[in-house]
This record gives C-alpha cells, structure tokens and sequence, in this order.
C-alpha cells in the first residue's frame, strides 16, 4: 500500500480485485482505490435514500437492500455486479441492519 494513501481498504473489498490462485491484485492499486472511494461514498449516500424508502414505502429492510441492489445492476450502471452487492452490505452495515444473503 502506499504511504501517500491514508485510508485502509477493508479485505472484503480487496477480495473483489484479488486473483485468490496467486494471492494478488489483478487490477493496478490506484484502479482499486478509485473505485473503493466510488463504492464507499455510494454506500454511504444510499443511507438516506435507504430509510426513506423503508419509511415511506413500508417496506422491510431486506426489501429495501433488494431494490438498492437492483438499482445499482440497472442500465447506467457504474458499478460492477461484484460492486454493487459489496456496496449493499456496506450499506446494511452502516444502517445496522441485517446483510442481505
């Protein structure tokens, strides 16, 4: 990792990236970086959207993290599927709710 860089990437996330035979990155880190940052700012503006909906709709949580993750898959889609299911447990996560399966 470098030193210049602060943050620390969660293995959970480095797993997305990581060829498990050869135990390393398959993308170049600035790559990886750029698109944690992407992925962790989503899931943390998707908080309130993500109890509004489960207010407003009357819907469970688990509901809820369904329709966020298939929103993340739709057409203009800026995350990868592999992304898009980290980003929902990392909202789960952040709301204290349970992971979807």
């Amino acid at each position: 990792m470098s030193d210049d860089y602060q943050i620390e990437i969660p293995q959970s996330f480095l797993a997305l990236y990581t060829d498990t035979r050869r135990n390393r990155l398959h993308t170049p880190w600035p790559e990886v970086v750029q698109r944690y940052e992407l992925c962790e700012d989503l899931a943390n503006l998707l908080t309130t959207t993500a109890r509004d909906m489960e207010f407003s709709l009357g819907i469970t949580e688990s509901d809820v993290l369904s329709r966020v993750h298939q929103g993340l898959l739709g057409e203009a889609a800026v995350v990868t599927p592999a992304e898009a299911q980290w980003v929902v447990c990392r909202l789960a996560e952040l709301l204290a709710w349970a992971l979807p399966l």
